[in-house]
This record gives C-alpha cells, sequence and structure tokens, in this order.
C-alpha cells in the first residue's frame, strides 16, 4: 500500500518505513483485517498457548474461522448489532477469538479480567449496559453469584469447554457450542464504521472509581497504521504476550503484530523465564518490571561469581557505560548534552576507544544476559510506567532494544514511542504521527517553553470518544478544542522527545510548600541492591519518608542472618537502620538535579511485596499508591508523629 494513502502526515523516515510493511488502509472496521490477514498467512500460526492442557495452537486461516463462527453464533442467538457484550475473562486463545469475534458481529464488548473484585464486575454490567455476558469458566460465574441474575442477563457464553447443564435461569452455551451453532449460519455483515464503538475499557483505577472507556475503531485502527512506521515484523515473527490482553496497551500491539502475521505465545508469571528461552521471541510488550526482574535475576547471578569474575564483570559494565554515553553523543542522543562540535570530537575519539573492550564484554559477558531472553528480540515495546535509567542503560549495554512508550487507556493508548532509529534515554519518544503534545502550566494552563516541566495534554486519533454514560466526566477530561488532560507532568526536548516526571496527582506537597515527584527519587532508590520496591510519603510533612520492601536475599547475604531480621514497620537490628540509611542518602544525592527536600529523612521496612493478589499493584503492575496508603496509613502516621 503506498504512503501517499496514509491517512496521517509522515516524516520522511516513516514513509519509507511504512512502504516496507504491509497494512490495512480503506477499512472501516477491526473486524475487517481478519479476513485479509487469513487470506495473506493462512498456514502461519497465529496463536500458541503452550501451557494449556492440552495446548492449542492455531492458523490464521482457523482463527478467522473461529471469529467468523464465533460472530455468527452471536447473532443467531439475538445480538444486535452496536449494543454491548461484557467479558470478564483472561489471556487466552479463546479471549482473542471472542474478542474479535464480538465485533465482527457488529457488538461492542466492555471488558475486564476474570480476577477482579466481584463488586467492580457488578458496576462494569451496570454501566454498560450489557444483556450478554462472556466469561471465563463456571468458576468465574459462581463468582458473580445469584445477583447476576438481577442483571438483564439474556444469555451467558463461557470460553472453557464446561458442561452448560447446569441451573441456572438464563441460556447458557461453552465455547464449542457456540461455534457449532455459528457454523450453522451465516454472518449478516453488520456495516460498521470508524466512529463506531469498538470496546469499552475500564481504567484500572491507581485512583478513584473505574470509569469505561469508549474507544472507537477508528481509535484502534489508527494504532495500527501508526505502529507500522516505528517497527516492521515480518510474518511468522514470534511475539511473547504477557500482559492483561483486554487492557488497551497489550490490545493495541496484539492487533498490529497479529495483523502482520506474527506467532503469538501465550505465558505467565510462572514460565516467563522460561518460554523466553524456549520461543526466542523476537517481539514482546511488557511493564518496567518484568525488566526489573530479569535484571535482578543478572544481578544475583553476578553476585553469585567468585570475588575475581565479579570484579571482571563489573570492569566491563563501567567501559561499557563509558562507550554507549560517548556513542550517544556522537549521534546526538545524550539528553544531557550539548552537542558542539569539541564535544562530538572528543567522544568520537573515546568511542573508538573503547569499542573493542565493549565488544570483548559483549563475548565474555553479555551475550549470557542476552540468552535469558531468548537472543532473537528485535524490539521489546515497554510502557505502562517509567522505566528506570539504570534498567534502561543495563540492556541498552547488553544489547537488547527497548522502545519506550507512553500513554493512556484514553489514547487507546500510545502517543509517544521511542524509535529505533532515536532512541533518546530516559524520554518516552517523539509522538506518533498526527499526534500533539503541549505542555501546559497546571494552574493557568498556558503554554510553557521548551524544556519546561508542566502538565502533559495531548490531541490526535487516538483520544477516546469519551467516557460511557458519563458527560461530566469527559468534559473534564477533554476540552472543547479537542485537548486530552492526561493528568501526567513531563517535558519537551526541541526535538519534541517527552520527557514523564510523575503524576500530578501524586505530587507530594511538603509543609514548606516543596513539591516533590516521588518516581525520579524512587527510581534511584531502586539501584540499591538491598531495595527491592520503595514507595515515598510525605504529604503535609516535614520531611519526605518512605516504605521499603527490602531484598531479602541480599539482606541474608549482607548480615549473615535469617530472612525478615524486623518486626513489621521496624528496624530490631540496629545495622539494618544504618545499612538502609546510608543506601538512600547516597542514591538520593547523587541523583541529577539533587535539592535538600529530595533527602528521606525516615523510613520503616515492609515485610509484605506490593502485588496484584494483596491489591498494592494493578493488572500491569503499576503501584496503587492511595491504596497503599490507606493500607499503611498507622505505619505512615507514625513516621512522622514527633
Amino acid at each position: 500500500m503506498a504512503a501517499q494513502n496514509y491517512p496521517y502526515p509522515l516524516t520522511a523516515l516513516e514513509r519509507q518505513n511504512f512502504e516496507q510493511t504491509a497494512s490495512y488502509l480503506g477499512i472501516n472496521s477491526l473486524a475487517e483485517i481478519w479476513p485479509l490477514a487469513a487470506q495473506r498467512f493462512g498456514q502461519v500460526v497465529a496463536l500458541h498457548a503452550p501451557h494449556l492442557k492440552p495446548a492449542v495452537s492455531i492458523t490464521y486461516q482457523e482463527m478467522y474461522e473461529q471469529m467468523l463462527a464465533f460472530a455468527t453464533g452471536l447473532q443467531l442467538l439475538g445480538v444486535k448489532p452496536r449494543t454491548a457484550v461484557a467479558m470478564f475473562a483472561d489471556n487466552s486463545p479463546r479471549w482473542f477469538i471472542a474478542d474479535q469475534g464480538t465485533i465482527m458481529s457488529g457488538a461492542f464488548n466492555a471488558v475486564r479480567s476474570s480476577q477482579a473484585e466481584t463488586q467492580e464486575l457488578f458496576s462494569i454490567l451496570d454501566n454498560s449496559e450489557s444483556q450478554t455476558l462472556i466469561v471465563e469458566d463456571i468458576k468465574t460465574l459462581q463468582k458473580l453469584g445469584s445477583q447476576l441474575y438481577d442483571q438483564p442477563i439474556e444469555l451467558i457464553i463461557l470460553l472453557s469447554d464446561e458442561d452448560t447443564d447446569i441451573s441456572v435461569p438464563t441460556k447458557i452455551l461453552n465455547f464449542e457450542q457456540l461455534l457449532a451453532l455459528g457454523r450453522t449460519g451465516t454472518l449478516q455483515p453488520p456495516n460498521l464504521q470508524p466512529h463506531d464503538l469498538a470496546t469499552l475499557i475500564y481504567t484500572s483505577g491507581t485512583s478513584g472509581n473505574p470509569k469505561g472507556v469508549m474507544l472507537t475503531h477508528a481509535n484502534l485502527l489508527y494504532q495500527i497504521h501508526a505502529a507500522a512506521t516505528v517497527v516492521q515484523p515480518r510474518p511468522g515473527d514470534r511475539v511473547l504476550s504477557i500482559l492483561p490482553s483486554w487492557h488497551s496497551y497489550e490490545r493495541s500491539c496484539e492487533y498490529y503484530l497479529l495483523s502482520q502475521g506474527c506467532t503469538q505465545t501465550y505465558t505467565n508469571i510462572r514460565y516467563l523465564k522460561q518460554d523466553l528461552r524456549e520461543h526466542q521471541p523476537h517481539y514482546m510488550v511488557a511493564v518496567p518490571r518484568l525488566w526489573e526482574s530479569i535484571y535482578e535475576g543478572a544481578q544475583k547471578q553476578f553476585r553469585e561469581q567468585p570475588a575475581n569474575k565479579q570484579k571482571l564483570v563489573n570492569f566491563f559494565f563501567k567501559i561499557s557505560q563509558d562507550y554507549l554515553q560517548a556513542h550517544r553523543i556522537v549521534t546526538g542522543l545524550d539528553i544531557d548534552r550539548q552537542f558542539s562540535p569539541g564535544n562530538k570530537l572528543g567522544a568520537q575519539f573515546k568511542s573508538l576507544f573503547l569499542k573493542p573492550l565493549h565488544q570483548l564484554g559483549d563475548k565474555l559477558v553479555y551475550q549470557k544476559v542476552r540468552s535469558a531472553t531468548g537472543g532473537q528480540i528485535k524490539h521489546i515495546i515497554n510502557g505502562g510506567g517509567a522505566l528506570p535509567l539504570h534498567i534502561d542503560n543495563f540492556f541498552d549495554i547488553v544489547g537488547v532494544s527497548i522502545l519506550v512508550g507512553y500513554g493512556l487507556t484514553e489514547t487507546s493508548p500510545i502517543t509517544n514511542v521511542r524509535r529505533p532509529w532515536r532512541n533518546l534515554r530516559p524520554t518516552s519518544g517523539q509522538p506518533m504521527p498526527a499526534t500533539e503534545i503541549r505542555i501546559v502550566d497546571i494552574d493557568t494552563r498556558k503554554t510553557l517553553p521548551t524544556g519546561e516541566r508542566g502538565l502533559i495534554l495531548i490531541r490526535g486519533p487516538q483520544i477516546m470518544q469519551g467516557y460511557y454514560r458519563n458527560p461530566e466526566a469527559t468534559a473534564k477530561a477533554i476540552d472543547p478544542e479537542g485537548w486530552f488532560d492526561s493528568g501526567d507532568l513531563g517535558w519537551l526536548t526541541p526535538q519534541g522527545d517527552l520527557t514523564i516526571t510523575g503524576r500530578a496527582k501524586d505530587t507530594i506537597v511538603l509543609s514548606n510548600g516543596e513539591n516533590i515527584e516521588p518516581l525520579p527519587i524512587e527510581n534511584s532508590c531502586l539501584l540499591s541492591s538491598y531495595i527491592d520496591q520503595i514507595v515515598l510519603v510525605g504529604q503535609d510533612a516535614k520531611y519526605l519518608g518512605a516504605l521499603i520492601v527490602p531484598n531479602q536475599e541480599a539482606l541474608v547475604n549482607w548480615g549473615n542472618t535469617q530472612p525478615q531480621p524486623w518486626k513489621e514497620g521496624e528496624l530490631a537490628d540496629p545495622r539494618l537502620t544504618e545499612l538502609f540509611r546510608g543506601e538512600l542518602t547516597r542514591l538520593v544525592k547523587d541523583r541529577p538535579g539533587y535539592r535538600s527536600d529530595d533527602r528521606i529523612v525516615t523510613f520503616r521496612l515492609v515485610s509484605e511485596p506490593f502485588s496484584v493478589e494483596n491489591g498494592l499493584l494493578t493488572q500491569k503492575l503499576s503501584l496503587k499508591r492511595h491504596v497503599v496508603m490507606e493500607r499503611y496509613r498507622d505505619t505512615i502516621n507514625e513516621m512522622f508523629a514527633n
């Protein structure tokens, strides 16, 4: 498809990349992608789930046929175009088939994990006014209980093959029964248009009540078109999927990668390290915490080496960091430096001198680290939170390309991403085609000069239609000129690269009136091998404090002690006080732009890690700050009592 037919303005390089890859221009809906993909990729494996019993492997032709049967079955059962279908289920090939089968029928879906709180699922049913419900299995159905039948639900579909001969007052079919029914009929094309609603995705709720984000076919098709200007996968390229498929970030990336003929393998936390080595992905969509875990695993292996090998590893990493720093200056990709001819010339000599040592480090050390990722990665797409700079630098050194992006559910989601040819750390990259970014004063909403930090406003084809049945919230989020209020703080480089500095609502205001953005300080503290997780606190206090989840193994090795050498919220061993105070002081003071108000004066250790299971992280592993504050309210109050 010629780039001149691309519906948005392109730079010369974006146009060149777009011409190298197939796309889907001139279509009106997501549903129109899959018959075309079946024609193009036929017997290429689309969806692979090795950990299901039995394992599942579905070609593009089979995937389309199942979507078609699913859609036809829904129509035969009375599901009408442009009505809501709730879907409470998790990552699997059947999720994807049900998602696109629902859309192919003409309906739109309202999606959430089957693991979400029951009350949240009912609020989605209420808000979406769904009369059809798709659930993971009978266990999910039982979780909803008899209260479900007080809702106007007329049809239930199980994504499992469980027996539907159960006592429920509503028509119920399992997955295979629905497909069998669909194969007996003919799909009635719903004549979907770009402005039609494709899905409702409910905000994950890091603060406030979840709202139904209305994403249209045009929003999601834009993401597919725009992604083609950034990366160009080949048919058969391998993708490893671990994030929730219902989330906008994973979902839009899946739509693009599968539209290009990739093979998607489903994994989970339990099998991730095994699957990285075994399936050797070319692409992966993930959040910072996953790369932090791989980094921590590598650091653990380094610490277990004899002292002389540890010194050698540290030597190579120091050399490689210096080499890459010089190389970034030469290529204009060092955000902190002025690129004068003198600086560039000196950096060029330095990079030429250090390059052989960096290559030797690659041969002796970094190849082994890459092998833990499968050794075949072309690009990792990272979003859902800020990637700490030390993690970013680590993977750059070992030769794994991470393209950090930015966006929100309300922006479907990607608005910015670092390009392979402009991987400027620690930014979130330049805007996607036809996307505008403004930085404004948080109070006056006046546009700020380049380089100044303020509130991020976004305008472009990916902005949601609004919040479902919530015009008041929509009006607060999107102004009359179409600018969406992200709620995030950041600044722009002269070339338009966006750097995120925190959430406006996460800002800690000390009693002296100083505003502190917690995330950059927290990321600096995570450089300590003794700190696994950290949350800054101190709203309205004289100084900052922190809740710290220590690295148990590192503490055991440090003090030759048993795990958990403290009581919850206390430091029973005075040596621990000295250790952590020293780490916090050193790492915070070493930060660029350090101010005295950044000091962490008081802290407490927390024995239970923050996780999805205990409700302190969202499904995409973002911290629920307001939940942490509430959970540890007494501890925090005690920290600032004196």
